[in-house]
């Protein structure tokens, strides 16, 4: 594999140190949070697009299986490989478009479609087009994609205080606190201060979690032309856009400047070989890795790749325990997730605006970018990340284009 380009002054390199030395209580915590984020945020999309397709219970439980393998094995591998935070997820918006797409569509043609999208998703990281397509996406632009991307979880940290005000608030009280005495050990104890409230008030029940072992369930695909074309180019294209594009974004607004096409080649490859047991798409993470890419996972932002490390780790253990993974997020009140959601990328948030606003001559096309992605619309079933990066681009085209004809 390429290594990955790291000869801009800008790019954090990454010394190869002892992992054990590396690793520290803030970056495992931020490794989980990234994982009960990604599992939460949308996990039950994933049983929505699977029923669509006709899936049986232990297929459901076999798509959870190969997503949470899959995403475990990238990201640690990953992460490893290059010594940066790369957590890789399942496509959200892909779930999302298969479940309101797949009904009627054989279940063996559905994964025929998943592999002909994977097909596509690894010939772009193997030709070099994805990474040529990001050389041209100026920093401010990325940056301001980051914040719009987040600013919904922001958002949200405020807007369940409507609802229930004692829990968010405290949480957020005590990253207020940790900010000041303990900076590495704030979201940690927000996540403990959290789980005990919510347990006080009794919101927590854990009782009757099955504790076996999933396993998975092989597919032999069909390959229905109609269907490659109808579900599997659509699959790729809202996967790229939507989930790789504003993830690669954010890894270099966030100061990483890795070789793309490999990533893309990785998950790309791996979807392939998951495909047939559930495994739809895998792709670069953007806002679960945000979490691994701030100050709140490690001061020192050559350590941070060990949150990469110990999310991949969880992501395989709630693979392989999948029924009890989804028996414990249903356990955990949706105040308490949406609360630590905001609270981690606060720090986050708050770099990319910086990054999004420093250039004066960038701000116009920032803003459009920042609103235009945080607005969360959709144009013709691809979410406004891509509308917002778009948008950007062509606003900072016309600016600058002004200003030379006027120079």
């Amino acid at each position: 594999m390429e290594a990955p380009n790291t000869t801009k002054s800008s790019a954090i390199t990454t010394p190869k140190t002892a992992f054990w030395r590396d690793v520290s209580l803030s970056t495992v915590t931020a490794g989980c949070v990234a994982v009960i984020i990604g599992y939460t945020s949308s996990a039950a999309i994933i049983f929505q697009a699977a029923a669509a397709a006709g899936a049986s219970a232990a297929q459901i439980s076999s798509w959870l299986w190969a997503l949470g393998v899959g995403m475990g094995l990238t990201s640690l591998g990953l992460s490893l490989r290059y010594r940066m935070p790369l957590l890789t997820a399942w496509s959200t918006p892909g779930a999302a478009f298969l479940a309101i797409n797949l009904p009627g569509v054989p279940i063996e043609e559905a994964i025929g479609a998943f592999l002909f999208s994977a097909l596509l998703l690894t010939l772009c990281g193997v030709t070099g087009v994805f990474e040529r397509l990001m050389r041209h996406i100026p920093g401010a632009i990325a940056s301001a994609l980051l914040a719009g991307i987040l600013l919904r979880f922001g958002l949200e940290l405020f807007n369940v205080m409507e609802s229930q005000w004692l829990l968010p608030l405290t949480m957020l009280a005590t990253w207020v606190a940790g900010r000041r005495l303990w900076p590495t050990l704030a979201v940690p104890c927000v996540l403990l201060i959290g789980v005990l409230i919510a347990m006080f008030q009794g919101q927590i029940n854990v009782q009757g979690l099955p504790l076996t072992p999933t396993a998975p369930v092989f597919t032999a695909p069909v390959f229905n032309p109609a269907t490659l074309i109808g579900i599997g180019i659509p699959l790729f294209v809202i996967t790229m856009a939507t989930q790789n594009l504003p993830a690669i974004a954010v890894l270099r607004a966030a100061g990483y400047k890795p070789n793309s096409s490999p990533l893309i080649s990785w998950t790309g490859g791996a979807t392939l070989l998951l495909a047939p047991f559930g495994g739809y798409a895998l792709n670069m993470a953007a806002i679960s890795a945000a979490v691994c890419m701030g100050p709140d996972a490690h001061a020192n932002p050559q350590r941070r790749y060990t949150a990469g490390v110990a999310a991949g780790v969880l992501y395989i253990i709630m693979g392989i325990f999948g029924a009890t993974v989804t028996g414990i997020f249903n356990a955990l009140p949706s105040v308490l997730v949406m609360a630590l959601a905001g609270i981690a990328l606060l720090s986050t948030l708050g770099s990319g605006l910086a990054g999004a606003f420093e250039k004066s001559e960038q701000r116009d096309a920032a803003i459009v970018t920042f609103l235009l992605t945080g607005s969360g619309i959709s144009l013709l079933g691809i979410g406004g990340a891509f509308w917002g990066l778009l948008a950007g681009l062509i606003v900072l085209k016309l600016t600058t284009f002004k200003k030379k004809s006027l120079g």
